[in-house]
């Protein structure tokens, strides 16, 4: 496979890891019958901001690497605060619970 190719794949499937996030939230959101932003929201923004930065930095774009590169900050720090809040309470961080 050439380079070329490779990284498209990698931007492909960080598009499509990034994308799974809002179904996520909406089958949630539709169980719990209210607005609920899951931990696995987060954890599918950073895996996929990840993989679409990577493919930035090989693009060369740099509006797509600040882009990707400040979300990134967000869904890490959310993270944080989640960790943090749960520690607080005496809860190990579940991926999949809702928040």
């Amino acid at each position: 496979m050439k380079t070329d190719s490779l990284w498209m794949v990698v931007g492909f499937l960080g598009q499509l890891i990034f994308g799974a996030r809002f179904i996520v939230q909406w089958v949630v959101s539709e169980r719990e019958k209210r607005s609920v932003v899951p931990v696995v929201f987060w954890y599918l923004s950073l895996a996929g901001t990840a993989m679409l930065l990577a493919y930035a930095l090989f693009r060369r774009d740099p509006v797509f690497v600040v882009g990707q590169a400040a979300g990134a900050v967000v869904y890490f720090r959310n993270l944080s605060l989640i960790a943090r809040e749960r520690k607080a309470r005496g809860r190990s961080p579940e991926p999949s619970e809702a928040q």
